[in-house]
């Protein structure tokens, strides 16, 4: 017999689960250039550095806290800023985006689905692509 709690359980996750792995799969739709349904590292660094000239608005070169809002916090600024200026260069950048692309891959193939995507490391790399 099915207790009540599984069924609520079970409606919850269909109906929050669902929109998340649509969204892993619209951003894998966006950014996959090879369209093998996966992304690897040089389509999530083109997709970043794509972002990194749009929140760039003054063309400086660098993003600093206040153009990285909702994307890194102010400590994880910190920690990518390896010359401490308060501010990332696209390399700088891309060196986290390749470090959350890492933590995002645990099976170590070099390409990112949907379920990696919506991981809380998949999340994490997401936000520096949005």
């Amino acid at each position: 017999m099915i207790s009540r709690r599984s069924i609520a359980l079970a409606l919850t996750n269909v109906l929050f689960a669902g929109p998340a792995w649509s969204a892993s799969g619209n951003v894998i739709k966006m950014f996959d250039t090879d369209n093998d349904g996966t992304l690897d590292l040089a389509e999530v660094k083109k997709a970043a550095a794509a972002l990194f000239a749009k929140l760039d608005p003054d063309h400086d070169g660098t993003l600093d806290a206040r153009e990285l809002r909702g994307r890194l916090t102010a400590k994880e600024l910190a920690v990518a800023d390896p010359d401490h200026d308060g501010t990332l260069t696209l390399d700088e950048y891309l060196a986290v985006v390749e470090q959350r692309f890492k933590a995002a891959n645990p099976d170590n193939d070099g390409t990112l689905d949907a379920k990696e995507l919506n991981s809380r490391a998949g999340r994490a790399l997401l936000r520096l692509l949005k």
